[in-house]
């Protein structure tokens, strides 16, 4: 039997996702939880949802996050590790604010949060906090107990995270043709963000020209050809480049665009790409469309040959990296030495986001913070 692993004080571990539709019937309705506020009128919604009524209105991260969970409760228990893993969404069933109230109704009081975003912006960090607190409001206005949350750390450079995307990248390699193979670039891909809440992502102190944002996938990307240099012998270029731009055109945004990229790279005499979706957990709706959908029909139009690296998913070096976190912010909480694992130059980061981190435009209350209200 395996010894017994202690995460105190938590008692539960949260898995913190956006969500998606399950059906057609159901994606108009997620797209107007997604822009709530905004006041987009549904017409253009029904525009907008037509990524996802090419794949029959349903979206794959739900099922994705099935499986991580069964990933990380297999992990857990095969390491003697005896914490619940509840799981909630942003903007589709199962809903934050019922999974939140399901665990203080099981007598959760201090709960660990993973969120399936694993670099530091506004939309990939602080939002997730805004809902939090926003939950825990609901809550506390339902007079029932408010639990303690706190969130992992950022992810992006362990191991456990950067092994499958490594792995990933050199099947895409062996799965070229052999006579393109060592010239092939590679295209870092991730969800470009408008470029003033890059240049305002991670702690006040690092804002500026992309902020951690940028800096994180930088630092991913580099690591990751540095580990394909080694371990074939062919030093192929890279770049980091972006996908599924959104909003108004006159708003910049980081660049350059996946497709864009892919034209500059065939006219500059590349014989192939690998596209590697650095920025994203799983193959969820941005890459089935932005990659695999729109940016392959780019690359068959120029005749350039492209493949599309694996994301993370469940893979299990994933799941025991989520172990890894937990136990080391039970640590940190509990008093206890530890040494945080990370790859890279950047090191760990930050366990509690700082006054300033990640800000929204308009300021709102956000959880698991130097700045909660819910300390």
């Amino acid at each position: 039997m395996p010894d017994v692993l202690d995460a105190t004080p938590y008692d539960a571990l949260l898995l913190l996702s956006f969500g998606g539709p399950e059906g057609p019937d159901d994606v108009v309705p997620f797209l107007e939880n997604v822009t709530r506020g905004r006041g987009i009128p549904k017409e253009r919604l029904k525009e907008v949802g037509q990524h996802y009524f090419l794949f029959g209105g349903i979206s794959p991260i739900n099922d994705q996050n099935r499986a991580l969970l069964d990933a990380l409760r297999k992990d857990f228990a095969d390491h003697g590790l005896d914490l619940p893993v509840y799981w909630g969404n942003r903007n589709w069933a199962p809903y934050l604010t019922d999974t939140l109230r399901e665990m203080v109704a099981d007598g959760r009081r201090r709960i660990l949060v993973l969120a399936t975003s694993a670099y530091a912006s506004y939309s990939g960090c602080r939002q997730y906090r805004e809902n939090l607190a926003d939950s825990l409001a609901a809550l506390e206005a339902e007079g029932l107990e408010v639990p303690k949350v706190d969130k992992l750390r950022h992810y992006f450079n362990h191991p456990g995270f950067l092994e499958p995307m490594i792995d990933g990248v050199l099947a895409s390699l062996a799965d070229l043709p052999a006579d393109v193979r060592a010239g092939a670039h590679l295209a870092f891909s991730t969800h470009s963000i408008p470029t003033a809440a890059a240049d305002s992502s991670g702690p006040a102190e690092g804002h500026g020209d992309g902020g951690a944002y940028v800096e994180e996938h930088l630092d991913v990307a580099r690591l990751i050809a540095d580990a394909v240099r080694e371990r074939t012998g062919i030093d192929h270029p890279w770049q980091l480049v972006y996908q599924s731009r959104s909003g108004a055109p006159q708003i910049p945004w980081l660049e350059p665009d996946i497709c864009d990229h892919l034209e500059e790279r065939h006219s500059a005499g590349v014989p192939a790409v690998v596209m590697a979706p650095i920025g994203f957990v799983s193959d969820h709706m941005e890459v089935l469309y932005d990659l695999d959908t729109e940016a392959t029909a780019k690359a068959e139009e120029l005749g350039l040959t492209v493949r599309r690296s694996a994301t993370v998913g469940a893979d299990p070096r994933f799941a025991a990296a989520v172990r890894e976190l937990v136990l080391e912010r039970a640590a940190v909480e509990s008093g206890r030495e530890v040494t945080p694992c990370a790859l890279g130059a950047l090191g760990a980061g930050h366990n509690v986001c700082p006054v300033g981190c990640c800000p929204a435009r308009a300021p709102r209350p956000a959880a698991a913070g130097a700045d909660s209200p819910y300390a």
